[in-house]
């Protein structure tokens, strides 16, 4: 059961001023979060542009959330849900929204006050775009700068047409976190409602994954918000946790089903086997760090680690977007896993799936990928 609230304060618009083309809603989305969702909330109030709707959509909280929230009562658009998991409060918060692009806020991450603004200005210019993405400053619990970004400075956002990329390697595409991205209605409505049940955590995976397939991106210069790494995040770890590896691996896994019939839906070629998917570096890691460490709870029990070693390797040699010296990194990273002590696999592991936690081996890393670049 849900209930929601709207009122005349909800969607700070003029009736004589713009049009439904330039209305932003931004669907700030939370569980338990109520030490952080009235900073997200506050940044979404707070955007400079003056078409923006607010929807607060609380996912069966038991903590003072919704205490929090209730302050907002004359500014936002409120649904109280029993929890569903972050799908359903996806899929709710849209059937509330009535703007042209859509952003779903994490309760606990903010935006900058003018992103709204330039992700109108996007798709007035473009209303051909399905995406508009952004990075993101990474904060820590307390809203303090790390000094990184989600995504890595390093990695080119990507933008145009990627229904490509996402043949060939759909789990390496560097997307910014959900807050990081804002989306044509015209797209969710395409793909809108996900399956709640499969996507109790990771709702993005399914958003990022699919939306690109049926228009351009766009990506936008500098930083649109801040993302917040607490010991309380639904899914980020900044240390190997094999549950969450695994989670991952199941959500990819049945991303990778609903992009092969969205794709046959769409007359777009390629998706029809595992083959593609299976070339994914990350894809392939993953797995390869689950089955090593944890063989009898990896998800797919026909995965040998040898096997995923050579076609990890031989995946890497064949990425020609990749520089020769990053590629052979990637190579001796498949190669020495399996075979690795328990102390030195994990720490590769860590390597591979946490690039926060590199030190000195993430300058090797970007100097590599720059030169593929230059």
């Amino acid at each position: 059961m849900s209930r929601s609230r709207r009122t005349a304060a909800s969607v700070r618009v003029s009736a004589s001023r713009g049009s439904i083309t330039d209305l932003v809603s931004i669907v700030v989305t939370n569980y338990n979060y109520g030490r952080y969702v009235a900073d997200a909330i506050d940044s979404a109030l707070a955007q400079t542009h003056d078409r923006v709707e607010v929807i607060v959509v609380d996912d069966g909280s038991t903590d003072d959330s919704r205490d929090v929230i209730a302050n907002y009562e004359n500014r936002v658009v409120t649904v109280l849900k029993e929890n569903g998991g972050q799908a359903s409060a996806f899929n709710v918060g849209f059937e509330q929204a009535s703007g042209h692009a859509v952003i779903f806020l994490d309760a606990d991450d903010v935006l900058r006050e003018n992103i709204a603004a330039r992700v109108a200005t996007s798709f007035a210019r473009r209303p051909q775009l399905a995406k508009v993405h952004y990075r993101l400053e990474v904060t820590d619990e307390f809203g303090r700068t790390t000094g990184a970004l989600a995504p890595p400075a390093g990695l080119p956002l990507p933008e145009g047409d990627l229904w490509d990329r996402l043949r060939r390697h759909s789990d390496d595409i560097p997307y910014p976190p959900s807050s990081g991205n804002a989306f044509a209605t015209w797209a969710l409505a395409r793909v809108l409602p996900m399956p709640a049940g499969e996507y109790r955590v990771l709702a993005d995976v399914y958003l990022l994954n699919l939306v690109p397939l049926l228009g351009p991106v766009e990506a936008l210069d500098g930083v649109g918000g801040r993302y917040r790494v607490h010991g309380a995040n639904a899914h980020y770890a900044a240390a190997l946790r094999l549950d969450r590896v695994r989670a991952t691996l199941r959500t990819t896994n049945i991303t990778h089903g609903h992009m092969r019939r969205l794709a046959d839906s769409l007359g777009l070629r390629g998706f029809s086997g595992l083959d593609g998917n299976q070339r994914s570096l990350v894809f392939l890691s993953q797995r390869l760090v689950s089955c090593k460490f944890e063989p009898a709870l990896h998800p797919f029990p026909a995965d040998r680690r040898g096997r995923l070693a050579v076609r990890g390797a031989a995946s890497a040699l064949q990425r020609a977007d990749l520089s020769r010296g990053l590629r052979l990194l990637y190579v001796a990273w498949f190669l020495a896993l399996p075979v690795a002590p328990a102390r030195v696999a994990r720490w590769l592991a860590e390597q591979m799936l946490y690039p926060e936690r590199r030190g000195v081996v993430s300058f090797l890393v970007e100097h590599l990928r720059r030169r593929a670049q230059s």
